[in-house]
């Protein structure tokens, strides 16, 4: 049988998930035989990531990213009964929860806190490449580094923690919603949603140090792309199209 256009893009979208959920899998035994081992102490080994260093800052800020990506699935599966949307918001939903507990899981190998209450978002992003702290400004602070531009050149919209993520009213728009009007806002959503962690992903995939949180990052970045594709196919399909 010849799969039609949609059929082969989301197939190949289904692919990229696998094959980022497989690096993953990798990813957590690496980790563990390495820079994520304890000395006797009980205190995270001198390979392990330091507290803002890139590997750290985007395990935290990604699994925060994730968590919303999940959400936003399960809520539609309630908002609709069409087959696409809920099957593609079932494997965004079960990628990502898996993803986001390798994420928090390296946290806990390497000894670090998965929330800093002095960490801005995205604040890795702007690290000095080697010294495993923030770049400073001119005043020497955290708090003078300018994360208008959000990760990627991308801006994160008023209302919203991160670049791509959605707001509070937005996702009550979602909850409210049904049939079509909610499969177009979500697949409008997990578009922009998508832009935002592929950028995220492409940074640690330069900056991160871990080999396996790098293959993590890449994998992400291959998955999240496809996605994004097919769901501009299904947005076409109902008589939509991308916000942006």
């Amino acid at each position: 049988m010849t799969r039609s256009p949609t059929n082969r893009t989301y197939w190949a979208a289904g692919t990229a998930v696998v094959l980022a959920a497989l690096f993953a899998a990798g990813a957590t035994f690496a980790t563990a035989d390495g820079a994520g081992s304890r000395d006797a102490g009980g205190s995270a080994a001198s390979g392990a990531p330091a507290l803002y260093s890139p590997d750290a800052g985007f395990a935290r800020d990604m699994s925060v990213h994730h968590q919303q990506a999940v959400e936003m699935s399960f809520i539609v599966r309630d908002r609709t009964q069409d087959e696409p949307v809920r099957g593609l918001a079932y494997d965004i939903a079960n990628t990502q929860a898996n993803q986001r507990g390798m994420l928090l899981g390296w946290l806990d190998l390497w000894g670090l806190p998965k929330v800093v209450a002095d960490e801005p978002p995205m604040s890795w992003m702007e690290m000095e490449m080697g010294t495993g702290a923030p770049s400073m400004g001119s005043t020497g602070s955290m708090g003078s580094m300018d994360h208008s531009a959000g990760h990627g050149g991308q801006a994160a919209k008023p209302g919203a923690l991160m670049p791509g993520m959605a707001t509070k009213e937005e996702l009550d728009q979602l909850r409210t919603s049904s049939g079509r009007d909610a499969e177009v806002l979500y697949l409008q959503l997990m578009t922009e949603h998508h832009k935002g962690g592929v950028a995220m992903a492409q940074g640690c995939a330069k900056q991160c140090r871990t080999p396996a949180e790098r293959a993590l990052a890449q994998g992400m970045v291959e998955a999240q792309q496809s996605e994004m594709k097919l769901m501009a196919d299904m947005l076409k399909e109902r008589g939509a199209a991308p916000r942006s």
